[in-house]
């Protein structure tokens, strides 16, 4: 008689990291360059107001480059602190940096023949006393930087990550158009022979090309007029954020190609869902099983590990939403009763009401947490740092997990302040950037984090940004501005 089937899903499973694998090697090797067409290079940055930016530099003069003592370009020191042309407060056209190039990042890039991309580190041209309290080239503000650090204190605890990118794809900007009225998964988003199929299907081309160090699950068409979403594989924090940003990259030059603009704007039709930046985090014990310093799960499908790693998160959510939901418009996208994770703090399993969403709960091979308090406005490298120091924090302090999960029908939202506080359910996420500014100024946990001086940085480019983005103008003029910066 045959075995009865394991009916148990447990999901694609990803070995976690091993130990000291904080590289995955570069996608690309530089002595292939000249043999695969390349003939140029960008060396790419995301400044603090998540703009990406590049220099092309020929292929003979990058090869110069990198026999220098210190391979890597200047750039001047407001390189980070500008919003626009505008040179924020705090920031100056005094001094440059040194913008080192980072060769494991060295990626193909399909979207545009014969170029090829790289990420890098900002530092300083001679050595200071930085945020660590030694001598050193690195910049505190220097967005992998921060991200690296995060991740090199882990010690014996190791992540994956892999991001979920929704965008839009308009006709125009003047007025609004998409280009098509459908919805979810719904076939007629994407019929054979539009415009629309051949872009997706071409950035999905673009994404499997070897080379670039990213590995495409899927695409579909998401609720919204003209929305999409496109799924990538999990990696290592600063990998997975490098294959973010070379993802957004493919996505945004594929429907320039065609004449189309995409947006990762959080919210562009008032009337119908908002786009989103989910990232799938997992977590990992390096030796196998949890610290003992670590209490007692008190969650049956999660380790002491996770258990600790989701009380950090929660405890510190509501101070670092302006780093995940840095503008206005983040704001309307993130409501209750919309599957945008909701305004309270909370988790719960298969639930797109909670701002932590537990995934494949039964499986340790495929868990992980899918945090939806994120947007397309955000610099990822400082929300993913943000996120993953406070979940850190709950495993070095060996928080429990005081939260109970959110089940039911009824969302936090739903259940009425008696029955949030029998889950434990007590804060309330920022329910505007206004608020997010005052949780995130007070923190103490940011100064721990990231720094006094990034904090007061930061918060002055936070402001400049909403400024110019909506001072003096209609509110179509503002739409316009948001959907062609973001």
């Amino acid at each position: 008689m045959a075995s009865s089937p394991n009916l148990s899903f447990q999901g694609v499973q990803y070995d976690a990291p091993s130990e000291g694998s904080d590289s995955q090697g570069p996608a690309v090797a530089v002595d292939e360059l000249a043999r695969l067409g390349i003939k140029y290079i960008r060396i790419q940055w995301v400044d603090l107001t998540n703009n990406i930016r590049f220099r092309v530099l020929p292929r003979a003069y990058f090869h110069k480059i990198l026999k220098t003592s210190r391979p890597g370009t200047c750039l001047t020191k407001a390189s980070l602190g500008l919003v626009f042309i505008t040179v924020v407060e705090g920031f100056s056209a005094t001094g440059e940096y040194v913008y080192a190039v980072d060769l494991s990042t060295l990626k193909l890039c399909p979207y545009a023949p014969g170029h090829a991309s790289v990420m890098g580190w900002f530092e300083e041209k001679e050595p200071i006393v930085g945020i660590e309290g030694h001598r050193s080239v690195e910049v505190d503000l220097c967005p992998r930087t921060i991200l690296r650090r995060v991740v090199d204190k882990a010690k014996e605890t190791q992540f994956l990550i892999g991001f979920e990118t929704e965008f839009i794809l308009l006709k125009k900007t003047s007025p609004i158009e998409a280009v098509n009225p459908h919805g979810w998964c719904n076939a007629p988003a994407l019929p054979s022979g539009t415009l629309e199929a051949q872009v997706l299907e071409e950035i999905a081309d673009a994404l499997q090309v070897p080379g670039c160090g990213v590995e495409l699950q899927m695409y579909h068409a998401e609720a919204a007029p003209g929305q999409y979403e496109v799924v990538t594989g999990p990696l290592p924090p600063l990998q997975a954020v490098d294959a973010l940003i070379h993802t957004r990259e493919t996505i945004f030059n594929v429907a320039s190609k065609y004449g189309l603009r995409a947006t990762l704007a959080p919210r562009v039709f008032l009337d119908n869902c908002g786009s989103a930046a989910h990232a799938h985090i997992s977590v990992h014990s390096t030796h196998g099983t949890s610290a003992p310093h670590l209490p007692a799960s008190t969650h049956p499908s999660l380790t002491p590990l996770e258990s600790s790693f989701l009380s950090g998160i929660l405890a510190h959510l509501s101070s670092l939403t302006l780093l995940a939901l840095p503008t206005p418009p983040s704001y309307k996208r993130m409501l209750d009763g919309v599957w945008s994770g909701g305004t309270y703090v909370c988790w719960g399993t298969d639930n797109r009401e909670a701002p932590l969403r537990l995934c494949n709960a039964s499986s340790p091979s495929s868990r992980n947490f899918e945090l939806k308090t994120l947007d397309g406005t955000a610099n990822p490298y400082l929300a993913i740092a943000a996120v993953l120091g406070a979940g850190l924090d709950g495993i070095e302090h060996g928080r429990e997990l005081t939260i109970k999960e959110c089940i039911g029908d009824k969302s936090a939202a739903l259940l009425g302040a008696e029955g949030r506080a029998a889950l434990g359910i007590t804060e309330r996420l920022p329910l505007s950037w206004k608020d997010a500014r005052v949780n995130f100024e007070k923190s103490e946990f940011v100064d721990t984090l990231f720094g006094a001086d990034f904090k007061k940085k930061y918060l002055a480019l936070n402001k400049k940004l909403q400024e110019e983005m909506s001072i003096g103008r209609m509110d179509d003029e503002e739409l316009k501005l948001l959907v062609e910066t973001y």
